[in-house]
């Protein structure tokens, strides 16, 4: 049983979690997609109401979400498919083709892994994407390190758009960030260096610093529900994203 509501907004009314949709509940994600819904949409209100962003950031929260929902609902569905087989033959071949596909070894999957990416709305470039892209991704949460005590990233940089740059090449983002009208995004510059390494932030186990370097970046705008806004190899490429989404962010009302 799986339901997608059409329309996310009417004017000043919106919609969510269970009213937006509902669906199988393998990997248990109804409540889950509910709380998504909530962190889209709580700091796009927020935005407008204060004048940093312009109506037209609402129309975004239906756009992303309903397509993220439609997504994950139809894993969930195929999931399902594999879960409840109740022919012995079949769930036998079902068994033994997945132990095939991963070497004879069970290994665990990252929830986060099975989460489709945000393909429209307030993103650098929405277009269609490949799949080393991180736009639109969930950005890590990553420990840090401070006088020996470990904390979680999102506990220590706030729940705001952030930039997260690389600590050996954080030189010159602080003239990047200058060059947009950023009261619109009230963005803190976030450097994260290496275990060991002299930095604002070292993180534990260098989750960080390896998804740098499998997306060939220094550094990622990150949006205060923590998906990827854009990333970046250069402070002159953080500067045309910050100036392309201060624009965004002032578009008023859509026709």
């Amino acid at each position: 049983h799986a339901l997608v509501a059409e329309r996310w907004r009417i004017g000043r009314v919106f919609i969510a979690g269970d009213a937006a949709h509902q669906q199988p509940p393998f990997l248990g994600q109804g409540l889950c997609q509910g709380m998504r819904d909530v962190a889209n949409l709580a700091w796009k209100v927020v935005a407008v109401h204060e004048g940093r962003a312009g109506d037209a950031l609402l129309d975004t929260y239906g756009r992303e979400r309903g397509a993220h929902v439609r997504q994950l609902t139809e894993r969930i569905k195929g999931i399902g498919a594999v879960i409840c087989e109740r022919d012995l033959d079949r769930a036998r071949a079902r068994d033994a083709a997945l132990l095939d596909a991963c070497g004879g070894v069970v290994r665990p999957e990252p929830r986060q892994n099975v989460q489709p990416r945000l393909e429209s709305g307030l993103l650098e470039a929405a277009v269609a994407r490949v799949d080393d892209d991180p736009v639109g991704t969930l950005f890590p949460q990553p420990w840090i390190v401070d006088d020996g005590n470990r904390t979680r990233l999102d506990d220590l940089a706030g729940a705001g758009w952030r930039l997260v740059v690389e600590g050996k090449t954080a030189t010159g983002y602080e003239a990047a960030i200058d060059t947009a009208p950023l009261h619109r995004l009230d963005l803190r510059m976030v450097r994260i260096d290496a275990l060991g390494e002299r930095g604002s932030m070292q993180e534990a186990e260098g989750v960080v610093i390896d998804w740098f370097l499998r997306y060939r970046c220094a550094a990622a705008i990150v949006r205060p529900d923590h998906y990827v806004h854009a990333v970046a190899s250069s402070p002159e490429e953080i500067a045309q994203h910050l100036l392309r989404l201060c624009t965004r962010l002032a578009e008023p009302e859509t026709s």
